[in-house]
């Protein structure tokens, strides 16, 4: 039973083995215009009555490591580096806010983001299907992720960028020994880039929601927090958004574990995104999709084109997901506010869900027996050009305890 899954389109349903890789449903994905998001999106399934016959508890599916409802063969096919188990922080009322608090730290993994629990699971599957060649576009967490499990795994890793990405993120990319590419535009030209070549070389393209097996990586993170949580799940998750692949990986763990009857009901999921890169939000009432070109300091969730977007909205739909958009300002307010606080310094597009979860509170959306989660996925030292404007570096002093005077409260 394990690791039998099957490939079905989110657009016209139709079903496709795993027999080989697959990326895109290739009759929906066949008159693709680049203007707009993809269709044809891949989603996997697995036999959930037999899994569910099988290892009835939640307890059963995870002494197997979740193997049943992930797409390998075999947990050792992981990278070394240890992916997931991230911590999980909880603030009762008053603490932060006039309600309980969760604060889901994914900066604490390997290469300190989020992207990891894909590019760990990608890398896996690569692994097994004698893939060694690794290919994604990224603005730097998705690349840095990629290079660091394939380093972990002994694969080779091409990571195509934005020329402007965050000097961290590259410096993390390049230091993990995988062959950086600057393209010259935004993440969407390194993307597009990254599909020719994918399909030019035959290297294995680890593109979030380009390869469905992303999300499956993705997520781990609801197992995670269901099992943190002691099945007490919060009202309200709120997750920084982009390509919608993040928020579509937290919303199909919930799924599985809702087609195993381990849930009654998903939590709502609350959409953050940043006012200058708001194309997911602003199109999920849209008949014709338009985009905005993105100009926003939250890089990591700056897309012109959010490669996820009909998923993502299929999901908000169909599980009543709520969507906000936050400024600039009010995201490095949040970064400011939770280092001070909690001291956990995410960077600015971690920092939006918790510019989220802020905005809920200050317009009375969460009441005080209520409970709300916040996904951080990524690490403050991945970029931090972005928040040099919110401190001031101090001017040195003499070892002199009359200079240390002014320093003091």
């Amino acid at each position: 039973m394990a690791n039998h899954f099957t490939y079905q389109c989110t657009d016209c349903g139709k079903i496709y083995d795993a027999t080989e890789v697959r990326y895109l449903c290739p009759d929906c994905s066949a008159a693709q215009n680049p203007e707009m998001p993809p269709k044809g999106i891949l989603k996997v399934q697995y036999d959930y009555a037999a899994i569910k016959t099988a290892y009835p508890t939640f307890s059963e599916l995870k002494s197997r490591g979740f193997i049943d409802i992930l797409p390998i063969k075999s947990l050792s096919s992981l990278p070394r580096l240890r992916v997931g188990e991230t911590p999980l922080y909880t603030y009762e009322k008053e603490d932060l806010f006039p309600f309980s608090l969760a604060l889901k730290d994914d900066s604490q993994n390997p290469t300190f983001s989020f992207k990891d629990r894909a590019s760990a699971l990608v890398s896996a599957f690569a692994k097994e299907n004698g893939l060694n060649t690794l290919v994604a576009a990224s603005t730097g967490n998705a690349g840095s992720s990629l290079a660091g499990m394939c380093a972990s795994n002994g694969q080779k890793a091409i990571i195509m960028v934005p020329e402007k990405a965050p000097l961290a993120k590259l410096t993390q990319i390049m230091m993990y020994g995988a062959k950086l590419v600057p393209v010259k535009g935004t993440y969407d030209d390194a993307f597009d880039l990254s599909i020719k070549a994918t399909k030019a070389y035959g290297w294995y393209n680890r593109n979030t929601a380009f390869n469905p097996l992303t999300i499956e990586g993705k997520k781990t993170v609801s197992f995670e927090i269901y099992e943190q949580m002691q099945g007490q799940l919060p009202d309200f998750i709120f997750v920084p958004t982009g390509d919608g692949v993040i928020i579509s990986g937290v919303y199909k763990g919930f799924e599985d574990l809702l087609q195993l009857g381990i849930i009654s009901k998903i939590p709502i999921l609350v959409m953050v995104q940043s006012e200058g890169s708001d194309n997911l939000v602003q199109n999920i009432s849209k008949e014709q999709f338009k985009i905005k070109p993105s100009n926003t300091i939250a890089d990591s969730i700056s897309v012109d084109i959010p490669r996820n977007f009909y998923m993502a909205k299929q999901f908000l739909l169909k599980y009543n997901g709520q969507t906000l958009c936050v400024s600039d300002d009010e995201i490095l307010e949040a970064s400011k506010v939770l280092s001070k606080k909690t001291g956990i310094f995410s960077e600015p597009a971690a920092a939006t869900a918790f510019a989220g979860c802020m905005k809920y509170h200050q317009n009375g959306w969460i009441d005080s027996e209520q409970k709300a989660l916040v996904l951080l996925t990524g690490s403050g030292l991945k970029d931090l050009k972005s928040v040099q404007g919110i401190i001031e570096m101090p001017t040195s002093v003499e070892s002199d305890l009359e200079q240390l005077k002014n320093y003091l409260p």
